[in-house]
């Protein structure tokens, strides 16, 4: 029995809508990763972007679990001296919830070429509404 390797041409994109009120965030974040890179499909790949698109709505109701929310920081240099800037998941939660899921989702994926079209495949939303209706999104039900 052969191999069988997806080609560019064989991959079909489904949309998925998934619904992060109560959800664990690295939970959330490994299976949206594996949606991501196509790992639940039978065709995968790993040198083929198979991956589906992804639309996470109410980024607000995510928790954390343990003291994380207080302790957890996030951290960006701007590349000058001094330039370091420390944010906690706290600060996040109330500016920019929407970052925090994208951040553990992006720790995720794998550190080659085809992160970026992958995270470009990855809609978060603060609330519930979202403009990809269009599209017809299959809801995904995970344990919380």
């Amino acid at each position: 029995m052969k191999t069988y390797c997806a080609k560019k041409s064989d991959v079909e994109r489904k949309w998925y809508l998934i619904d992060a009120d109560g959800k664990v965030v690295g939970r959330l974040a490994s299976r949206v990763a594996s949606l991501l890179r196509g790992k639940n499909k039978p065709i995968y790949t790993p040198h083929v972007d198979t991956g589906d698109f992804v639309i996470i709505i109410n980024a607000d109701k995510v928790r954390f679990t343990g003291n994380k929310l207080q302790q957890k920081e996030y951290i960006h240099h701007s590349g000058y001296p001094g330039g370091i800037k420390k944010k906690t998941a706290n600060d996040l939660m109330e500016n920019a919830p929407e970052k925090i899921i994208f951040s553990a989702v992006d720790g995720m994926l794998a550190k080659n070429k085809l992160r970026s079209p992958q995270l470009k495949r990855l809609k978060v939303y603060r609330g519930p509404e979202h403009p990809h209706k269009a599209q017809n999104p299959e809801m995904l039900k995970l344990i919380p």
